[in-house]
């Protein structure tokens, strides 16, 4: 079967049954956008796409790229007895990532790639990625919403967490209130945020500093008033380390409940996808 073939027969599946799985999906490049040095947007598109949440920018997907020796990526299968992977000389490499934005219309869904050069393959496929090329997804997932509803809200997060910030802000009513702090390592990483009046928006710039080693979330964290009334709800993400500072903060010292705080561990520095994924899943069970 050819690569045309075979996108058009994952395409003419039909969307899953409500409250079913979505099956994983090989879906075309449609255009690139560089959106800052070191972030990519990749927008795909296809009929695949039939039936995709319309509200669940932020949600986490699973992006499954191509080997080097193939054009598209080999996609797991799901069955009733669960996830059917290929051969391990066809598995698909495997990144999570999140939803940036997904056009109904369009039928258009936008994914945030930090590109930090050769250095993994996600970065390396989305500087080389052009209009025709193939990718597999699958999602999306999280608790829905990603953000607990609240009378005010704190996000924080580092550059793998931008995209997904920048979905919540956009989904925000415009009688939100809250704080924002995003990390990145310079002025030349910042974006501009769709967000409402009443959520204030800080840049923190970690310049050389190492990721694993920056406190500057965090001490901004501590530093900042709590609202003495209302409830409170918090969404984090981003490096490990950061992460379960916050998180550790916003429960023991500020009495958030698991109820109101949402902490995602995207990566730990050091470690690549494999080594971290089941440090992140005890984490993150840790919430639940």
């Amino acid at each position: 079967m050819s690569v045309a073939d075979m996108t058009a027969a994952q395409a003419a599946k039909a969307p899953p049954a409500r409250g079913k799985k979505r099956p994983p999906m090989l879906l075309e490049v449609i255009r690139r956008e560089v959106i800052t040095e070191h972030m990519i947007r990749i927008v795909l598109g296809g009929e695949a796409l039939e039936g995709f949440p319309a509200h669940r920018g932020g949600g986490h997907i699973k992006v499954f790229l191509p080997l080097e020796h193939q054009r598209a990526p080999v996609l797991p299968q799901l069955t009733e007895a669960g996830v059917v992977w290929p051969a391990a000389e066809e598995k698909p490499i495997t990144r999570t990532y999140s939803v940036r934005h997904f056009d109904v219309e369009r039928r258009e869904l936008s994914v945030d790639f930090v590109a930090h050069g050769d250095e993994g393959p996600a970065s390396r496929w989305a500087l080389a990625a052009r209009p025709g090329d193939l990718i597999g997804i699958s999602g999306p997932g999280g608790p829905d919403p990603l953000l607990p509803p609240a009378d005010w809200s704190l996000i924080a997060g580092d550059m793998t967490a931008l995209p997904a910030i920048g979905a919540l802000l956009e989904a925000m009513g415009e009688e939100a209130r809250g704080v924002v702090f995003i990390e990145v390592e310079s002025p030349t990483e910042r974006q501009t945020l769709h967000h409402p009046q009443g959520v204030e928006v800080h840049w923190l710039y970690r310049g050389d500093i190492p990721s694993c080693l920056s406190t500057l979330q965090i001490d901004a964290v501590r530093a900042m008033d709590f609202p003495e009334s209302g409830s409170v709800s918090a969404w984090v993400g981003g490096e490990n380390s950061a992460v379960l500072s916050l998180r550790e903060h916003l429960m023991g010292v500020r009495g958030l409940k698991k109820s109101q705080l949402y902490a995602v561990p995207y990566w730990r520095h050091c470690w690549n996808e494999e080594r971290y994924h089941q440090e992140r899943h005890r984490i993150m069970d840790e919430l639940k």
